[in-house]
């Protein structure tokens, strides 16, 4: 007995068939706007992500400041750890303070700081430049506090502290500043 042959296959070209490539794309789920308003070419790019979402848009002159910043706070780290007479005397014009200790404790916190700074250089990630700069910013604004209500009770002005006192000020709207920078959503193209 022969066997019957089936009929010749036919192949359908999807290159050409509009329909069918919609069709096919649409189950797969890609093509599609997805809530960000981006579209996807493949299912890989959906399930690995778009890295250019996450990229961090930097403001001019964020990374110039985060140097200066990590400078700044290992600088005052380690001169309140070596040589704390002098910087009580820098900043309040008297002779020296009463005890070391609480200044090297200060240190100590400004040398814990200035370690996240460094550290914070170095990354991309948004979410951690924008925390060391609202730490930074806080401890400026917590610094200006303290400093303010000291020389109230102390009821004398020295020229390092008012200088001390427009610096913090300074720092903190630059560090809110860049917080905010940091933080906004990039404009869609």
């Amino acid at each position: 007995m022969a066997a019957k042959q089936p009929p010749p296959l036919m192949k359908k070209h999807s290159q050409t068939d509009l329909v069918s490539r919609l069709k096919t794309r649409k189950i797969l789920g890609v093509g599609g706007e997805d809530d960000d308003g981006e579209v996807h070419r493949s299912k890989i790019s959906q399930v690995l992500g778009n890295e250019i979402k996450f990229a961090v848009r930097e403001p001019l002159g964020l990374r110039v400041w985060q140097l200066v910043s990590a400078v700044m706070f290992s600088g005052v780290a380690i001169m309140a750890l070596a040589f704390p007479d002098q910087l009580y005397d820098t900043i309040f014009n008297e002779e020296s303070a009463s005890s070391k200790t609480p200044i090297r404790l200060y240190g100590g916190a400004l040398l814990s700081i200035s370690l996240i700074m460094w550290n914070a250089l170095y990354t991309a990630e948004k979410v951690i430049i924008r925390w060391t700069l609202l730490t930074e910013a806080c401890y400026f604004a917590v610094q200006f506090l303290v400093t303010t209500v000291s020389l109230v009770e102390s009821s004398r002005i020295a020229t390092g502290a008012v200088l001390l006192l427009v610096s913090r000020i300074l720092f903190v709207l630059i560090s809110i500043y860049y917080y905010y920078q940091v933080g906004r959503r990039p404009k869609k193209v």
